[in-house]
């Protein structure tokens, strides 16, 4: 391949000076030629295994051998962003058991594990990276994709804590928040958008909806739910993340859905994860409604990566899904940096490129440069993208940033031979710098679509030297996927706290304590649209033969406009600003289309919020505010939104008719239903039809009329149980209830298990006999201690315990049952042998260490939900997260204890669990 490529590199090359537009001129391009000489030689010189590997792996792994001083004496500037002899990278082609045994043999630290995806992250030491490239199932390394929110700070941001100084600052903040009731605090969006008036008016809460979040993470999710700010919320377990914007957007939803029922996992553990999660969220919390404000920087332009694909599969299957169109600015404000067209042959290379470098200037002359804002230039992603389908590009391009010193600071020059992504990326310097200024070169193929972005920067004129080109088109990745709804931003209230950079205009002011009207204004940052695709998700091409400017189709984006800068009791959210927090109003505001339209198509809704949206910036649909911003009274009163029931059963109290204190074999019982109407309206003409589907079981009668029980209000009737003799003890008798009422919720279900037998008082005790388990940081494939049971049959009760002979906080104590320092990062499962599992612990106790003779007992005062850092070592007993009682079952077999760690820097080891089992009584025991 070296032979080859020789041929390659003697094309095209021109004096450098006539590629040079500064001052510096001669000096500046001879310096350009010798520096990106050295760089192509380098991508000449790679072998096949490590044409796998990140231009900057390559770049790292030269560096550490011989041939490295002088690499780094020819590349004086260049950053590769890799400053350790370790780094996190995405492995692209497997998930296997074996490729993670391998990374496990060779030191690497595994992060997140996606079978789905076929992708792993993990930190490895740089000395194993040609050893993981060399595997035939590994098609591509490359340094961990990194992500964003669409968070806008109006200020220069904090500095973060320690997870310590956090976890002390958290339950400071919880314990003050316990004793002090303040007021509650309410998005502006609230009143703004008229969602205050649409409650009264409509009487819709949000009831019978679930509304989930993806961000960071939730950090202060438990002082928020002290002060009252935020009710129960369903996190994926271990999914907690790191960060509290998911908490922000949580209290956002909460004040204009009140009755909503909301849910979270993290976004930021890898752009596999988040897929993962985002189908998590639809297929198993069942969520009706999906938001979040994360881009990944290697979602594709031109077609639906496993992001966008994630976000197809859950809305094919009913969800609505909202995403921040993001703050990348647009055209119209002159806040972009965004630039897309076909490849224009310069003509010309710079230095001793092979191929020709990309002229943006067109047909109005000769510019290979890009360039960069000096005022906002400072750790920006830089992202190349070109219309080959993910996974089959054939053409190579490649990407460089120089400064006007012709110094190249970062290079991205990854193969492309038919298996790889049409993808480049280079970073700014972290503190920026002036002159900067970016090259496409077509090292090899055919010409291509092309799209460049800085994000949060702009390409901006260079006064007589280089024009500023940029087209609309920022929205891309997940947002832009066909059914998702990208959300544009505009100020509530207060304007954004400081200009974008020096000397531009004022940022507009929004209408609080007024409602958004026509003369409402977008946020300068918000991102424009429209977005091209080239490719459907299959990697066939939309418009075959035509990969250009006119090919693919056209997505109108973004599709909504709603509230930023807008009040949370979220520490650095107090003001929050930018897309991130006009997402969750929009999401919201289709949680109240929900509640009041049970039975609405996702169709309908997109019809009735972008038919009622108020016309604002330019008439019709625009490119920055899509058709306008939201109103919640107008969306509502066009879909005819009402209160309704939601009228559903209760758990059953049952009691023997012989006065015995258990049901038995032969036994008639008593059923005492309750149905409790947690809807906004009244269930009238309540009825329940109570079956059983276990065999031989009579339920006497078989309905009963409920009659009308108004909202919050609760009504029962009993219905007579008979148990045939031959049942077997200890086998639960079904329950099915299903309730019908005057409402489109009507019939709600559920299945309720009713116990045979006299549960056993003996207590019997199963513990795990093995050696410590060390449990790996930040690992998910974690330990799993296995447990025999033996004799019991089928079990009454079950309890669990991390046991211990001294209980003690102190860091790698010996004597306690779990050792670890931060109780908070880990994530404890039991399964049955059944194959049922439920979570005992996730992401709760804070910075605490140690478990010690504490007790998971489904009857426990406490939950472990509640436990704090002034609690460790954590002893006596706890409810767990999720119910023992769901997967009591047979009981005899292998149980397991998985535990794993969800976050970095602290370890442990889980030495000692047993179970606690009873049986039932049987004749003669």
């Amino acid at each position: 391949m070296a032979a080859s490529l020789g041929v390659v590199l003697s094309l095209s090359i021109v004096s450098p000076a006539a590629a040079w537009p500064d001052q510096a001129g001669k000096a500046a391009a001879d310096n350009a030629g010798k520096q990106i000489s050295a760089l192509q030689d380098l991508k000449r010189s790679q072998t096949a295994v490590e044409s796998k590997l990140d231009t900057s792996l390559v770049i790292a792994k030269r560096g550490t051998e011989a041939a490295g001083r002088g690499m780094r004496a020819a590349l004086p500037a260049l950053q590769t962003g890799i400053t350790s002899d370790r780094v996190t990278v995405d492995i692209r082609g497997t998930a296997s058991a074996d490729l993670l045994d391998h990374l496990r043999k060779v030191g690497a630290g595994i992060r997140t594990v996606s079978e789905r995806y076929r992708s792993v992250r993990a930190e490895v030491p740089i000395s194993a990276m040609e050893s993981i490239a060399a595997r035939s199932d590994v098609k591509f390394v490359e340094p961990a994709v990194g992500a964003m929110t669409a968070r806008e700070l109006s200020g220069k941001p904090k500095q973060k804590p320690s997870k310590d100084e956090k976890a002390r600052q958290i339950a400071e903040r919880t314990r003050q928040a316990m004793a002090i009731k303040a007021e509650p605090a309410v998005s502006e969006g609230d009143r703004a958008h008229n969602a205050d008036r649409a409650r009264q008016q409509f009487g819709v809460t949000g009831v019978g909806v679930k509304i989930c979040a993806l961000s960071d993470g939730i950090d202060s999710l438990q002082v928020s739910q002290a002060a009252g700010e935020l009710p129960a919320v369903d996190v994926l377990p271990g999914e907690a993340g790191d960060g509290d914007e998911g908490t922000a957007m949580l209290e956002i939803i909460h004040d204009l859905v009140p009755n909503a029922q909301l849910g979270f996992a993290t976004a930021f553990r890898s752009d596999a994860s988040f897929a993962d999660n985002i189908r998590k969220l639809r297929f198993e919390a069942k969520c009706d409604i999906i938001v979040d404000d994360v881009i990944y920087f290697k979602e594709t332009v031109f077609q639906d990566w496993i992001i966008a694909q994630a976000v197809n599969d859950v809305t094919a299957a009913g969800a609505l899904y909202f995403s921040s169109a993001g703050n990348e600015g647009n055209v119209v404000d002159g806040t972009a940096a965004h630039w897309e067209g076909d490849f224009v042959d310069s003509g010309q290379s710079i230095g001793k490129w092979a191929g020709t470098a990309h002229n943006f200037a067109g047909s109005n002359g000769v510019q290979i440069y890009q360039p960069i804002s000096d005022a906002s230039s400072a750790a920006v992603p830089v992202l190349l993208n070109w219309s080959d389908p993910i996974g089959a590009s054939n053409n190579d391009y490649d990407l460089f940033l120089l400064d006007s010193n012709g110094n190249v600071i970062t290079a991205s020059q990854n193969y492309q031979t038919g298996t790889q992504d049409a993808y480049e990326r280079v970073n700014t310097p972290g503190a920026g710098g002036r002159g900067l200024r970016l090259a496409i070169v077509k090292f090899r193929g055919e010409n291509r679509y092309l799209s460049l972005s800085a994000l949060r920067s702009r390409f901006k004129d260079t006064a007589g030297v280089l024009t500023g080109y940029n087209t609309p088109g920022e929205i891309f990745g997940h947002a832009a996927a066909k059914d998702a709804f990208a959300v544009a931003a505009a100020p509530a209230a207060k304007p954004f706290g400081r200009p974008l950079e020096p000397g531009d205009p004022p940022n507009p002011t929004g209408p609080f304590p007024g409602a958004f009207e026509p003369t409402s204004k977008v946020e300068r940052f918000t991102s424009d649209g429209p977005r091209r695709i080239i490719y459907n998700a299959d990697g066939t091409s939309i418009t075959p033969g035509n990969v250009s400017a006119t090919g693919g189709e056209l997505r109108n984006k973004p599709d909504l406009t709603a509230a930023d800068g807008v009040t949370t009791t979220v520490p650095g959210f107090e003001t929050f600003y930018g897309t991130s927090a006009a997402a969750p109003h929009a999401a919201a505001i289709a949680g109240l289309v929900l509640s009041g339209n049970p039975g609405i198509t996702p169709a309908e809704v997109r019809e009735a919020l972008t038919t009622t949206s108020v016309d604002i910036e330019q008439g019709g649909f625009d490119n920055r505010s899509g058709p306008g911003i939201l109103l919640a009274d107008r969306v509502l009163g066009y879909t005819g939104a009402s209160p309704r029931p939601l009228a559903e059963p209760q758990t059953p109290t049952v009691r023997a008719n012989d006065g015995g204190n258990y049901i038995d074999p032969g036994d008639t019982g008593t059923v005492t239903l309750p149905v409790a109407n947690r809807g906004d309206g009244l269930a009238a003409s309540t009825s329940v039809v109570l079956t059983s589907p276990t065999a031989g079981v009579t339920i006497t009668p078989r309905s009963r009329y409920y009659g009308s029980i108004d909202k919050g209000q609760t009504a029962v009737n009993n219905f007579t149980l008979t148990v045939p003799a031959n049942h077997p003890l200890g086998t639960p008798v079904l329950l099915d209830a299903r309730v019908t009422f005057s409402g489109v919720h009507s019939p709600t279900t559920a299945r309720f298990p009713v116990k045979i037998g006299q549960p056993s008082t003996v207590v019997h005790d199963f513990a795990y006999t093995g050696a410590p388990l060390a449990i790996p940081d930040n690992d998910p494939t974690g330990v799993t201690a296995p447990i025999q049971v033996s004799g019991i049959g089928p079990a009454s009760r079950v309890t669990v315990s991390i046991d211990g002979t001294e209980c003690t906080a102190t860091e790698g104590a010996t004597t306690v049952g779990l050792d670890h320092t931060y109780v908070g990062d880990l994530v404890g499962t039991l399964r049955s042998p059944t194959g049922a599992t439920a979570t005992l612990f996730s992401g709760n106790g804070s910075s605490g260490n140690n478990m010690c003779k504490v007790v998971f007992d489904d009857t426990a005062a406490k939950s472990f939900r509640d436990a704090l850092d002034i609690n460790a070592p954590y002893s006596g007993s706890w409810r767990p997260i999720q119910q023992l009682e769901g997967i009591i079952g047979s009981a005899d077999g292998t149980w397991t204890l998985h535990v794993r760690d969800a976050a970095g820097r602290d370890v442990g080891s889980l030495r000692a669990v047993s179970l606690h089992v009873s049986g039932y009584v049987t004749s003669g025991s």
